[in-house]
């Protein structure tokens, strides 16, 4: 048996696999990267490598067999039609017989056009049969705490209004799916995943504040005004809509449940918005 993990080499995934090696053992371990060069720290420590894409239904043959776990990392290519990607997988896993399917999706109560292609991807694994386990991830507090250089001269400006946000470290999130990748009793769930507690944008700018001793505001725009902001420094008019449609959910409160399915499945609190400035501004 085997722990198959896509995406291994990605943000999300490369925590998965620093913290499976922690619990199994490496020859135990398949990460399933596009780029072996990319993985070549994990290959010397003994994991397995596969080298297949998303976009390849045939580069999947062979890289799951019967009785193995697979974390399934939701694609980040918006414009290639991710549910046809993630169903490549799916059929693998199925076909080969897999013990269990886990996919890291979108909380339920998201309904940004963001969220779509996660809901089409569960409909695709209830349907296929396969035993599954929903991991739906709420924010993580790096897509803001990347972006502190930005804030720490610009100010934080959001399309969010009092929104709040329950976010937690990708590695919090990690450690969850590591948890049901190695545990028992997980089959066919669903768990919805976001930190112990919700913030602000004000709140958030606060604490930017203290922490850097630079005056950082909080800007709070009309979801046209973020969007201009967004096509401004080049991303794609589409794409800019999608993340302005995230801060529209946010206002409307969608990630600010605090279900404490995360804090559970780790056995400790999650990580503070605070911690990961903290941690941001030493990098």
């Amino acid at each position: 048996m085997s722990i198959v993990v896509t995406g291994a080499t990605g943000h999300l995934g490369r925590h998965v696999v620093e913290q499976l090696l922690e619990k199994v053992p490496a020859d135990q371990i398949t990460a399933v990267v596009r780029d072996a060069e990319k993985a070549s720290g994990f290959a010397a420590r003994g994991v397995k490598i596969a080298v297949a894409n998303y976009n390849e239904p045939e580069t999947f043959d062979g890289v799951i067999a019967a009785g193995d776990k697979v974390l399934l990392i939701s694609g980040n290519e918006f414009d290639k039609g991710r549910v046809a990607q993630h169903k490549v997988v799916l059929d693998a896993a199925k076909a080969a017989g897999a013990a269990l399917l886990a996919y890291t999706s979108a909380l339920g109560a998201f309904t940004a056009a963001l969220a779509d292609d996660h809901r089409g991807t569960e409909a695709a694994i209830l349907e296929s049969g396969i035993t599954y386990s929903l991991l739906r991830n709420g924010w993580y507090n790096e897509n803001y705490t990347e972006q502190l250089a930005v804030a720490l001269e610009h100010g934080v400006t959001q399309a969010a209004g009092d929104g709040k946000v329950a976010s937690a470290a990708r590695a919090d999130y990690a450690a969850a799916a590591v948890a049901v990748l190695t545990g028992e009793g997980h089959e066919n769930s669903t768990y919805e995943l976001s930190g112990d507690t919700a913030w602000t944008f004000a709140e958030y700018a606060a604490e930017v504040s203290k922490q850097s001793g630079k005056d950082v505001a909080y800007n709070a725009v009309p979801v046209e005004v973020y969007t201009g902001i967004l096509t401004g420094a080049g991303l794609p008019e589409g794409f800019a809509a999608i993340l302005a449609g995230v801060d529209v959910s946010i206002e409307q409160g969608q990630l600010a449940g605090t279900p404490g399915d995360l804090s559970r499945l780790t056995g400790r609190p999650t990580t503070p918005i605070a911690e990961s400035i903290a941690a941001a501004l030493k990098a």
